[in-house]
């Protein structure tokens, strides 16, 4: 077999899966599986573990590696699976060196492992990639880690501290993607709008989006990953505002829409910050759609203060909600709070999840009629630009295509091409 990768959680272990196999391959590495992992809930982790045992089940004489924030974060609980290989860290992953020399079987755990500390990394490079395997839009990485220490997070314990890629080797593998063909671009990372506080000069992450549009001109499309709303500086707000080739879609890390239990998470913003920077976008650019991170069940939580957040979906206007019953993490300040019961997280979850529904069946009622400029996934899905799924066949993947929104379901859009 060739090398596999499996990969779990956000849209920068998706770019790094691409590096990993690169990486792989130039050390010569063959019949391997390459498991790169999420540490963003106990849930992520479960999975991980679970995908691991079926892929030496399936593969009995493949080389297993396993990498990614789980990895960085629990180095011998993985290295201590009989299925494991090597246990390589989130900067390992990325060398190629680390592929060149796998244990022989049998060897004792603390021999597996490759994982150095995350903590002492100060730089991010750039991992010029020609794109990702099977998707219609490309993904930049522009920054890695996060200078910040909410209360339920672990991810800086698997990441390191915010680093940001120079700003001329970002705009030149965006200017690549789409001399390779790409018309839609994500940026992406852990904390992106933190972009730049660690180069010279300190540009912006509105500065680094102002210059992508500016010096790639051919680049239809730019989208940003999850933002924290409450650091969106003056440039970047300009270009929400004005810039059409800027996506009206921004996907907040909101996590609750209480001021007491955001405090307690340690996040930067409080609910009024929260609606004030919904409605300012809305005002200038009515289209725009939000997603949101959000949290049920958080420590502490009270009824009263879950129903804050439960408003704040009307309040900012959400339609896309990924939703996270809350799940302690060991060694966060937030695992030693008191916890919450897990009916009632569970519970609260659901409540959470079904007002997300409500509010995308309104979105998806209010696009019947419009016509729209949708990007092909694959045949039978496309996306408009506020990100919303769109059932069309008989498209090419990557293609640009002009439609009127005819009908929808419960989930995505119905169009036929104009």
């Amino acid at each position: 077999m060739a090398v596999e990768v499996l990969t779990f959680g956000c849209r920068l272990n998706a770019v790094e899966s691409e590096v990993m196999k690169a990486r792989a391959a130039e050390a010569g590495l063959e019949d391997a599986v390459l498991v790169n992992t999420c540490a963003v809930t106990s849930e992520a982790v479960r999975q991980a573990r679970q995908a691991i045992r079926r892929a030496r089940r399936e593969n009995p004489e493949a080389r297993i590696v396993v990498s990614g924030c789980a990895a960085q974060t629990d180095k011998y609980g993985f290295a201590g699976m009989n299925e494991v290989d090597l246990v390589l860290g989130n900067e390992e992953k990325l060398a190629a060196d680390a592929y060149r020399a796998i244990p022989d079987f049998g060897v004792s755990a603390t021999e597996k492992i490759r994982v150095n500390d995350i903590m002492s990394v100060r730089e991010t490079a750039a991992h010029m990639i020609d794109g990702l395997e099977g998707r219609a839009r490309a993904f930049v990485q522009i920054q890695n880690g996060c200078d910040h220490r909410c209360t339920f997070c672990i991810i800086p314990y698997g990441r390191g501290n915010s680093r940001s890629v120079p700003m001329g080797a970002a705009v030149e593998q965006v200017r690549r993607l789409v001399d390779n063909g790409y018309g839609e671009v994500v940026l992406t990372g852990v904390d992106i709008t933190s972009y730049g506080a660690d180069l010279p000069g300190a540009p912006t992450l509105g500065r680094l989006v102002r210059t992508i549009l500016d010096r790639v001109p051919d680049l239809r499309r730019l989208r940003l990953s999850s933002i924290d709303s409450i650091e969106v500086d003056e440039p970047l707000m300009d270009a929400i505002l004005h810039d059409r080739r800027l996506m009206p879609h921004l996907h907040l890390s909101l996590q609750a829409g209480d001021d007491m239990i955001l405090k307690r998470m340690k996040r930067r913003h409080m609910r009024a910050d929260a609606i004030e920077f919904c409605q300012t976008v809305r005002a200038g650019r009515p289209e725009t759609v939000f997603g949101a991170d959000l949290i049920a069940g958080f420590p502490t939580e009270t009824d009263a203060m879950f129903e804050n957040t439960l408003r704040l979906v009307g309040e900012c206007g959400l339609t896309h909600l990924h939703v996270f019953p809350f799940s302690p993490r060991p060694g966060t300040p937030a695992a030693r709070m008191p916890q919450v019961g897990r009916e009632t997280v569970r519970e609260r979850a659901a409540r959470l999840r079904a007002a997300g529904e409500e509010a995308l069946l309104r979105h998806l009622r209010a696009e019947v009629g419009h016509r729209r400029t949708l990007l092909v996934e694959r045949d039978g899905l496309a996306r408009t630009e506020q990100f919303t799924p769109v059932e069309i066949h008989g498209e090419t993947s990557g293609a640009f295509v002009e439609a009127m929104i005819s009908g929808h379901t419960d989930r995505n859009l119905i169009a036929e091409a104009a």
